[in-house]
């Protein structure tokens, strides 16, 4: 069984999309030479990132519709996250479908709430209990049309609604600015919103004696597409980012201005 502490509890089922066990990144990517993981508590946002299931050796990473992503230089390993078969789960959906996930296996299922883009909050246990929304142009009602259910499959058909109303603009309203980047955390987010905008998702953090923090990161992309970890291009093979400053981010497929930290508020991580 893949289980997790959590408060002092066994999660369960903390990565359950999973059919079999996976190598995680934690234990497939080593530190920067120097540099030493800092120490997550055990069942925090930060330990379930890390322990996040790869994919055996390096595959291709595949669209939503099994093609080949048209450039293939950009990952060096890919997650076994499971896309779905419509083009939704890209960038910020990404993002929004971990920290779910994280939220539901930590028996924090009253925390899951997204934004539409028009701002309309979306809860999960608004939708568990048989509501949905109903669009019409820039309004959304909320209105009781289905039985409750809780299950795990109700719980992806969520995500969906999630990945297909809400996005980089109104991810990045929700997250806070982090002051300093230097004291980078697993969870905070490189987000730059727009139509499109991009983000991607911190999963691992390690620091040198020095203080100096590098950084793991993980996206999606669009088309909808495998979770791939990426590779730092300055590196050429490492994966490791070292934050030292509040510079530009400069990934495979995109270059991040200053100040595009952001963080999950503390009510919620």
């Amino acid at each position: 069984m893949i289980a997790l502490l959590v408060l002092g509890a066994v999660m369960a089922q903390p990565y359950p999309w999973l059919a079999a066990a996976r190598e995680t990144i934690e234990a497939r990517v080593a530190p920067p030479p120097g540099f030493r993981r800092v120490a997550e508590s055990a069942g925090s946002f930060g330990a379930w990132l890390r322990g996040l299931p790869l994919k055996p050796g390096n595959p291709p990473v595949r669209l939503f519709d099994g093609r080949l992503k048209a450039d293939q230089s950009a990952h060096y390993l890919v997650l076994e996250v499971d896309v779905g078969p419509r083009d939704l789960q890209q960038c910020a959906d990404a993002v929004v479908r971990l920290r779910a996930e994280y939220l539901r296996a930590a028996s924090a299922q009253d925390r899951i709430s997204f934004r539409f883009t028009n701002g309309t909050p979306a809860r999960w246990s608004a939708w568990r209990d048989g509501m949905r929304p109903l669009v019409r142009g820039n309004q959304v009602t909320w209105e009781k049309r289905a039985e409750a259910d809780a299950s795990y499959a109700n719980f992806r058909r969520y995500l969906d609604a999630v990945f297909n109303y809400a996005g980089t603009a109104s991810l990045a309203r929700e997250l806070e600015r982090v002051p300093d980047p230097r004291r980078i955390q697993a969870g905070d987010v490189f987000i730059q919103p727009g139509f499109p905008g991009h983000a991607v998702l911190v999963v691992d953090v390690a620091e040198d004696a020095a203080g100096r923090r590098a950084a793991l990161l993980v996206q999606s992309y669009l088309p909808a597409q495998d979770i791939e970890l990426l590779r730092n291009p300055a590196t050429h093979e490492s994966p490791w980012y070292i934050i030292d400053g509040d510079g530009p981010l400069v990934t495979p497929e995109w270059r991040f201005p200053p100040g595009s930290l952001r963080r999950i508020g503390d009510s919620a991580r």
